[in-house]
């Protein structure tokens, strides 16, 4: 306990003020103006840890009494300014034990506003990530384009209907024959029509084109000239008076469908069909996208959740060490006031609880760091999850795998889906390469038109010609066309072959890569499980080793720097045990991903509608 003065401990007026997150972990030493018969050496500092965490330190005349104090966590009613100033009846304390309640009267009022704690089970983690986390969601949409793509490829194939109203005059000027000194009476034409067609173009190639004219109708005026012919042919003009005459209403309807169907080139295959087919296998590609991408969250999500085991077990390691390190530099402190320990025993006691306060910081920042690493995985909205501190329901265990190599390998050549998507890719390169292979032939094409014609004063009797085909019309042929070099078709072939090879090679390459990665992976299993085993004991050994040494210590048979040296010893084969069973189940995972396995793993199926 702090030294007294006159039979009364000095007491210091000073606040308590949340630090921004960037200052903490930073020492805060107050030394304020004191009140009544104060020790002028006296200190009071405080260590903010993550989450407002901090420790509390007196040093009176140069001696360190240091002690881990409750978790406190500053409520905001607290956080501006906690002002002891105006508890004047602490001032001149004859008992420094009455110091208790006011500490516990600070963690009293900070535990009612403590962050929200979230048990979680990784298989829920998992869960709560494939439904909001935001690279999922992102790829849930590559499939969804791609059915929306290939669905308005299918549009070349709906036929197209037109129509067309026309009203039409003409008007001629006539003119005047200089031959035969004649003139040329002028005349006017009116005509209207109705014209419907329906075109398109069938999955097989063939191109129809269903239209005509089902009105026609044509009328006007014709001007002439009366004349009479002599009997010797000579042409005498007896009346040279121009003349007009309606010609009335005359219906011309006609109707026909003309045909087109390659039998080469564009036959098997065109630039419509190749789209489709291709963008068929882009579909393919884009669901085993998704497949890949749950995996890889997954798997993700299966490594945090383990490294956020890691980071809350490694902080109660360094807690652990603290105390160790508090307990031994008080014993030593004890030991150098009776002169039974040289001040420099007392000085390494001290480092060593300073290096390990660092360290208990450095593990909780790690902690804070590993908890976003999984908020961000598992959620859309992190300002909602920002004060929850999770607490995974889950332990580090180190449960036997068998492991098959063949068998792995088997697993990763079919289900990984990122090999899966590479052979859909050579496959569609090879429609690719039919296509361009399919341009190198010349244009072929059968033709064929048939139609009927009708011509009547009357609608309805120009129908009828129609319907009784009175006047019908047909055509036959074919449509011969080649380009003299055909230069351009040729290179896009060879290009064409060339970049299936390429793709070839890689899949061959990406085959190899997951052989590898999979023999990586069940090495790194087994030796991570064997870690597991030989930490266990090299932390054993090291609480034997470090108990004895105590015992030594006290027996005056050993020195403070062994027992430190086996304290850090202890720290460390305490946290490298943690460190193999999070590793262990990580290696699993990883495992399981480089297969292709992860969502068997974590007893998930994947539907792509």
């Amino acid at each position: 306990m702090p030294e007294t003065h006159g039979g009364f401990i000095g007491i210091h007026f000073f606040q308590i003020t949340r630090l921004p997150t960037e200052s903490r972990g930073h020492v805060q030493t107050i030394t304020p103006s004191a009140a009544g018969q104060i020790l002028p050496t006296t200190k009071f500092s405080f260590v903010l840890m993550p989450r407002t965490h901090f420790r509390f330190s007196c040093a009176t005349e140069e001696r360190i009494f240091s002690r881990l104090a409750p978790t406190i966590r500053l409520p905001p009613k607290l956080t501006n300014h906690l002002n002891l100033s105006n508890l004047t009846g602490l001032m001149n304390l004859r008992n420094p034990i009455l110091l208790a309640p006011l500490v516990f009267s600070l963690t009293a009022n900070a535990v009612t506003e403590t962050n929200k704690v979230r048990p979680l089970a990784l298989e829920e983690a998992i869960q709560l990530a494939l439904q909001h986390n935001l690279d999922v969601q992102i790829e849930r949409v590559n499939p969804q384009i791609a059915r929306f793509n290939l669905s308005g490829l299918y549009g070349a194939y709906d036929p197209t209907f037109s129509v067309q109203l026309e009203q039409r005059f003409n008007s001629s000027p006539g003119g005047f024959d200089s031959r035969t000194g004649l003139t040329i009476p002028g005349n006017e034409t009116y005509v209207e029509s109705l014209q419907p067609g329906l075109s398109g173009v069938l999955p097989s190639g063939l191109k129809y084109d269903i239209s005509g004219d089902l009105l026609n109708r044509s009328s006007g005026t014709r001007a002439f000239v009366n004349t009479t012919f002599a009997t010797n042919g000579v042409l005498i003009t007896t009346n040279n008076n121009i003349q007009t005459e309606n010609r009335g209403f005359q219906y011309n309807p006609t109707i026909g469908v003309n045909l087109a169907q390659p039998l080469l080139k564009n036959f098997w295959v065109d630039n419509t069909r190749q789209q489709i087919w291709v963008d068929r296998k882009t579909l393919q590609i884009t669901e085993l996208g998704v497949r890949q991408q749950i995996m890889n969250v997954a798997n993700l999500v299966e490594r945090a959740y383990y490294d956020l085991i890691f980071a809350i077990e490694n902080v109660r390691v360094q807690e652990t060490a603290l105390e160790l390190a508090e307990r031994l530099l008080s014993e030593n402190k004890r030991r150098v006031e009776v002169g039974a320990l040289a001040p420099l025993d007392e000085k390494q006691a001290a480092a060593q609880a300073a290096g390990s306060s660092a360290d208990l910081l450095s593990a909780r920042a790690n902690l804070e760091a590993q908890e976003n690493v999984l908020k961000n995985l598992i959620t859309d909205d992190y300002k909602r999850w920002h004060d929850v501190d999770i607490q995974p329901i889950e332990k580090l265990l180190a449960v036997p795998e068998k492991f098959d190599l063949m068998e792995s390998w088997g697993k990763g050549m079919t289900q990984r889906p990122d090999l899966l998507q590479s052979r859909v890719d050579i496959q569609r390169r090879d429609i690719v390469l039919r296509y361009e292979r399919n341009q190198l032939f010349p244009q072929l094409d059968l033709i064929g038109s048939y139609g009927r014609n009708g011509l009547d004063s009357h609608w309805g009797g120009a129908l009828r010609d129609i319907r009784d085909e009175t006047n019908p019309r047909f055509s036959y042929g074919v449509l011969f066309s080649i380009p003299l070099s055909n230069r351009g078709p040729r290179n896009l072939y060879r290009a064409s072959k060339a970049e299936k090879v390429q793709a070839l090679l890689q899949l061959k390459k990406l085959e190899q890569n997951i052989l590898v990665q999979i023999d990586d992976s069940v090495k790194l299993a087994q030796t991570s499980f064997e870690r597991v085993d030989a930490t266990k004991q090299a932390r054993l050994y090291a609480e034997s080793a470090l108990s004895a040494e105590q015992k030594k210590l006290e027996n005056g048979k050993s020195t403070s720097f062994v027992v430190l040296q086996l304290q850090r010893d202890l720290t460390t084969a305490r946290s490298e045990e943690i460190r193999a069973l999070a590793d262990y189940n990580k290696a699993l995972a990883q495992l399981a991903f480089n297969e292709g396995t992860s969502l068997e793993r974590n007893h998930l199926s994947l539907e792509v509608r």
